[in-house]
């Protein structure tokens, strides 16, 4: 088994006043050549964004777009005529393909809002552009599938063989991960909490790459919230 730690506090992050944004990977200004993506992974970021603020229309192509807010709501408008609202306990993913523009506000002028954001690079380019939404509901004690491909059922699919799942669990308790893919590598963050593998703690924010393995085992300190994304290492 490969891994790879990165701490909370080591992220890239900006304040730009109404945004307040976390980058775990190479992104805009903050630039580290060892954290440019963690195989088909390219972007995680962990962004505030205040009441009535938010991105102006930019544009995007072969990307897979995936956004998980995790408290207050974002707004989001493409090109494609989508005009929506996505909450805390939603996932929205935009295949980008072909080309897209897009705008993302917070639509409480009184209450931020907490986001990831997950760019994931495509196998396939040039594919008409697609949206989707829906709710999901984390499960007590074993993993939720956020997103997954084509295959998987899901209406929240991308383009690429890679899976983003959610699950909680209770202090003082075992959870396990099994991949989905062979060959696929996995990216947990705790979203809240305390756990540990093998013998690297992590606490909020703290995200561990692994790869070269079937399975994770994850010991749970204290009542914990957590992201996986699996995705192809190459």
């Amino acid at each position: 088994m490969k891994t790879v730690f990165h701490a909370a506090n080591s992220r890239g992050h900006a304040n730009h006043g109404w945004l307040y944004a976390h980058h775990s990977f190479s992104f805009a200004s903050w630039y580290n050549p060892e954290r440019i993506h963690f195989g088909m992974l390219r972007v995680l970021n962990d962004d505030i964004v205040a009441g009535g603020m938010g991105f102006g229309k930019h544009p995007h192509d072969n990307m897979e777009i995936i956004t998980i807010p995790l408290s207050g709501a974002l707004k989001h408008q493409d090109s494609m005529g989508f005009s929506e609202i996505i909450e805390a306990g939603e996932v929205q993913v935009l295949s980008a393909g072909t080309g897209i523009y897009h705008s993302e506000f917070n639509p409480n002028p009184d209450q931020t809002v907490n986001l990831f954001q997950i760019w994931i690079f495509p196998n396939r380019k040039q594919v008409e552009p697609r949206y989707a939404q829906r709710r999901y509901e984390p499960q007590n004690g074993s993993f939720s599938t956020l997103v997954g491909p084509e295959k998987s059922g899901v209406s929240t699919w991308i383009h690429q063989e890679a899976w983003l799942s959610m699950g909680e669990f209770a202090a003082d308790t075992q959870a396990s991960y099994t991949m989905k893919s062979v060959g696929n590598g996995v990216y947990i963050m705790v979203v809240e909490g305390e756990i540990q593998i093998g013998d690297q703690t992590l606490a909020k924010r703290d995200a561990i790459g692994i790869s070269q393995t079937e399975k994770v085992e994850i010991s749970c300190k204290q009542n914990t919230k957590i992201l996986v994304i699996e995705v192809p290492m190459n």
